[in-house]
């Protein structure tokens, strides 16, 4: 019997899920993917220039783990540039590392937590952009606590929702790469909302809520905060292994290296 798969920690989900080939005659049927664990490789070896060695204690495994996921990924990309096929980052074995969010109330066991972009008492418009979120621990009562945000573009903020223990966001405007991202942290969403972020949540919690018909797509470009600072160090990590932990959940999409 095969030993299970050691989850493999990455710091925070891509901004960019999916890829294509913009001169194809045809559409591409054919996808490969890429899981999180084999897109955290190439992010660290390639785009960051470290070392396997470096790359294998980010992740919490030995070299000759990193060794075999790299030459999956190696091969993965390769094959979608020169056979011109899609390009799709899903599931892996791997756990998210906690964001280094500050001190928040422990949430209950039967709590559901809803967050919400804020900007002086209205539901920030840009996701992306978020500087604060106001968290509502729904619960016998409503509590509510506002927590600045860690890191930039749609991968850390998400990181940073499933570390706090997010079940919900309602927010105005968010891109198709954010919404990609909240979905594989397990955090349900309502966009296209505007206005007064209390005055919303009282809205959803009573069922009258209502959202813009567009759905709340963002349409303008973000500025992204560079991939090599996400904060993935070399020192102590904590892997998050509740709310949206994917060992066990997510497994890797065929063997490494087998195609």
């Amino acid at each position: 019997m095969p030993r299970p798969k050691r989850c493999r920690r990455i710091c925070s989900y891509p901004d960019f899920w999916s890829f294509a080939p913009e001169d194809a005659e045809e559409e591409q049927d054919e996808t490969v993917i890429l899981g999180l664990d084999e897109f955290e490789t190439i992010r660290q070896i390639d785009y960051c220039r470290r070392t396997q060695e470096e790359c294998a204690a980010a992740m919490g495994v030995s070299r000759a783990t990193v060794t075999g996921i790299y030459e999956s990924a190696r091969f993965k990309l390769a094959d979608a540039i020169v056979c011109g096929k899609r390009i799709r980052i899903a599931g892996g074995a791997y756990q998210i590392e906690e964001a280094a969010v500050p001190r928040m109330k422990e949430k209950g066991e039967h709590t559901m937590r809803i967050a919400v972009p804020y900007t002086e008492g209205q539901i920030e418009q840009h996701f992306g952009r978020a500087k604060q979120f106001k968290f509502y621990d729904v619960a016998t009562n409503v509590a509510e606590e506002i927590v600045d945000t860690v890191g930039e573009g749609h991968g850390a903020l998400a990181a940073f929702l499933h570390t706090a223990q997010a079940d919900l966001v309602i927010c105005g405007g968010i891109g198709a790469g954010a919404q990609t991202a909240l979905a594989e942290a397990g955090i349900q969403l309502v966009s296209g909302v505007k206005g007064d972020a209390d005055e919303a949540v009282k809205q959803h919690l009573a069922g009258t809520l209502v959202a813009n018909a567009d759905g709340g797509k963002c349409k303008h470009r973000h500025q992204h905060g560079k991939h090599g600072e996400h904060g993935c160090g070399h020192g102590d990590h904590h892997a998050h292994g509740e709310h949206g932990g994917h060992c066990g959940h997510h497994h890797a999409h065929g063997e490494h290296g087998a195609h």
